[in-house]
């Protein structure tokens, strides 16, 4: 077999589920080489050589590729921040060693004006209503105040405030989850005005889907649908989190939307990076996953919440455990720019996460749930891998905030560890997935129970058959 070296830039169990690929390949002996946010006990476990960069700083992180640049023959990058901050242009300058994300120009979610702007000159009728605000068009806080208000009486206060860059204000803000007041919205739009411009966005109703696809930079290759839930709690109750699980069906659809809907993401989704290939010019740019799209479906069609020019996190997760081809062939025909199609199994997915108490800064919140003796306590991962015992492939686990001190693992502050069911439907899946998260202990740690429950699944499909005969 021949051998490969690979570089994984890794934050996460996103990082973890495609260390996993390169270590299931079929063609190849894979050395990794992975450059990662912490001391993750499955990615040490897996690699050749393993540097712990916590801030993920592009310069470190090409110090690492250019001390191993004779045994690595290409790069992929998981995480949004040093995609943003140009590490494969960085890399590639430096090294020669070919690093598969969007170059630093086009990754996009670093501005969400960015977004709105390229959304509206290419397929305008996705877009949201939404009204940029920059600080130099004001003389003062009054007028700014008259200005969004006056943008409120037209969303009838239905309004999502985003910064147009992450700032040390309060972030998103969205009516009716952070605010019920004029008062408290401008309240949190001037926490983030004070550092740069902000944008407010009609709040959209409707049923959302992750939409994700490999790219090489000239053939865009649409991945199957996926769900995320961002909300902490059973019931999507709760603050919003970075997500809490995601599944996927057996095909391409989620089960709440036509297979005529599934054409319209596709088509969506490929209108945008035809158009905005051609604007670039150049046939590599967007290689990777530049457009990972969180649309919603609405009465009146498909809207674009916003785009990452990145895997998602967990929803690449429902998918390279079910690719087919070996994903370093993948990678490479990514490379050479002759990516023309992927084969899946034809399988249902579920990812559920566990996470430490207090996650996304919700301690209060979270504070109920937990047996605080427990907090702090090292986890013990040895039940859920006991499982693969039972279900072999169909149950894979991707520890993502944790890592190892003295030879015990411990839960960090954010997800840490996803476990991913693989079944025949989406109830096989997630059963699998369950049983895996009851399997894990310690650290004092919970998970939501209903990610792909059928009855979640049931209110999707009764809210869009509501929508449809809406429109």
């Amino acid at each position: 077999m021949e051998k490969i070296g690979v570089l994984v830039v890794s934050y996460g169990a996103r990082e973890a589920a495609m260390v996993d690929a390169f270590a299931r390949s079929p063609n190849h002996k894979v050395e990794l080489y992975i450059a990662d946010k912490q001391r993750n006990p499955f990615n040490m476990e897996q690699a050749a050589e393993h540097v712990v960069i916590p801030d993920l700083n592009i310069e470190e992180i090409c110090k690492f590729a250019e001390n191993n640049k004779d045994k690595i023959d290409f790069a992929i990058v998981g995480p949004e921040k040093p995609i943003i901050a140009g590490v494969r242009d960085l890399m590639e300058k430096r090294t020669g060693i070919p690093v598969i994300c969007p170059k630093q120009e086009y990754a996009i979610e670093v501005s969400k004006v960015q977004q709105r702007l390229l959304f509206q000159e290419i397929t305008p009728e996705a877009n949201p209503r939404f009204k940029i605000f920059n600080p130099e068009d004001y003389k003062g806080t009054d007028e700014v105040k008259n200005t969004v208000y006056g943008w409120l009486d037209e969303l009838e206060n239905k309004a999502v405030v985003k910064p147009d860059k992450p700032t040390a204000g309060k972030g998103v803000g969205v009516w009716g989850d952070h605010f019920i007041t004029r008062e408290k919205l401008f309240e949190h739009f001037m926490s983030n005005f004070q550092y740069g411009t902000v944008i407010i966005e009609e709040k959209i109703d409707g049923e959302e889907s992750s939409f994700q696809a490999l790219c090489d930079g000239k053939h865009f290759i649409p991945l199957p649908g996926t769900r995320d839930y961002k909300r902490a709690f059973d019931g999507d109750k709760g603050p919003n989190t970075g997500g809490m699980g995601s599944y996927k069906d057996t095909g391409d659809a989620l089960p709440f939307l036509t297979a005529a809907e599934r054409e319209k993401e596709v088509a969506l989704a490929t209108r945008i990076f035809e158009k905005w290939k051609a604007k670039i010019g150049d046939d590599s740019a967007l290689r990777g996953v530049p457009l990972y799209l969180a649309f919603m479906h609405t009465g009146s069609g498909i809207k674009i919440l916003e785009n990452n020019s990145r895997p998602g996190d967990p929803e690449i997760i429902n998918i390279l455990p079910v690719v087919e081809d070996d994903f370093v062939d993948v990678c490479f025909k990514i490379l050479e720019g002759n990516l023309t199609r992927i084969e899946l199994k034809k399988m249902a997915t579920v990812l559920t996460y566990k996470v430490p108490p207090g996650y996304g800064g919700y301690a209060e919140v979270f504070s109920a749930l937990v047996d605080k003796a427990a907090v702090g306590t090292p986890v013990d991962l040895s039940g859920a891998y006991m499982l693969v015992g039972r279900y072999g492939d169909n149950i894979r686990i991707y520890p993502g905030a944790m890592e190892v001190r003295d030879n015990q693992v411990y839960a960090l502050k954010s997800r840490a560890v996803g476990v991913l069911g693989v079944g025949e439907n989406i109830e096989e899946a997630r059963q699998v997935s369950l049983e895996g998260a009851r399997a894990i202990e310690g650290g004092a740690m919970w998970n939501r129970t209903d990610i792909a429950s059928k009855k979640h699944i049931a209110q999707s499909m009764s809210h869009m058959e509501q929508l449809r005969r809406k429109s």
